[in-house]
């Protein structure tokens, strides 16, 4: 049924209510071992393990996660001078999604025979840590 009025200020949502922020809390991973375990972390290690999982999918791979991982295809096989200002762009872009994270820097690349290794800082809610990604380009 379509509502039949002219004053629509009457279909406004009230802003009676609280904004709750979603909790963080997620089980731990295990990387070494390709495991999640059953422990559960919080805080700062949650968004560490976000930044590491959204850092190691790559982005529109997979039909679920159109919108989540790091879009690292179109740096292989390019020149320096294109891959290192793109490789901080797509890193910046996919860690700023989650809203726990306020904002990166101090990226510093280097080469490593083939790959270029981004290390950078990630400054979140809950406090700041370094993180590193490897590239093989």
């Amino acid at each position: 049924m379509i509502p039949q009025t002219d004053n629509y200020t009457d279909l406004i949502i009230d802003d009676d209510f609280e904004y709750i922020d979603r909790p963080s809390q997620t089980y731990e991973l295990d990387p070494r071992n390709n495991r999640i375990k059953s422990t559960k972390v919080d805080g700062l290690e949650s968004v560490k393990q976000a930044v590491f999982l959204v850092l190691s999918t790559e982005r529109y791979e997979y039909i679920i996660y159109d919108e989540y991982g790091v879009e690292l295809w179109e740096l292989y096989g390019r020149e320096d001078s294109f891959v290192i200002p793109e490789l901080e762009r797509v890193i910046t872009e996919a860690v700023l999604r989650d809203e726990r994270v306020d904002h990166i820097s101090n990226f510093k690349i280097h080469a490593d025979g083939k790959a270029r290794v981004c290390t950078f800082t990630v400054h979140s809610v809950f406090g700041d840590f370094e993180a590193e990604k490897e590239v093989l380009v």
